[in-house]
């Protein structure tokens, strides 16, 4: 698992990002439960992913960030990227950032697959 802390801070909302291997969907149902294993991803406000199986499969989920599951998948098929599930993480501060959400989930995504640790 390679994960990005604090790469956005909005407003009092802070993004993370986290990406690992999965080639199933249970492998993605294990990299979720080892995440929430940290208390802070567990108690986050939304940990939003999308991942696109060896089988070309997509699986996404927003995890009540609308549209944030889909942003990450587009992300991930632009970049030919598959066999990797991709998380971010937001954690609410309060406030509401509209559409520069979208704009912080693509940022978290970059930076995961541009390699930043």
């Amino acid at each position: 698992m390679r994960q990005l802390l604090n790469v956005v801070s909005d407003r009092g909302s802070k993004y993370a990002v986290s990406g690992g291997p999965a080639g199933s969907a249970e492998e993605v149902e294990a990299f979720l439960k080892t995440l929430k294993r940290n208390k802070k991803f567990a108690r986050a406000t939304h940990n939003s992913w999308a991942v696109i199986l060896p089988c070309g499969t997509p699986l996404k989920n927003d995890d009540g960030e609308a549209g944030a599951g889909n942003v990450i998948l587009r992300m991930l098929e632009r970049e030919g990227v598959a066999g990797q599930v991709v998380v971010v993480t937001r954690w609410y501060g309060g406030k509401h950032l509209g559409g520069d959400r979208f704009r912080h989930v693509q940022t978290c995504v970059r930076a995961w697959l541009d390699g930043g640790a």
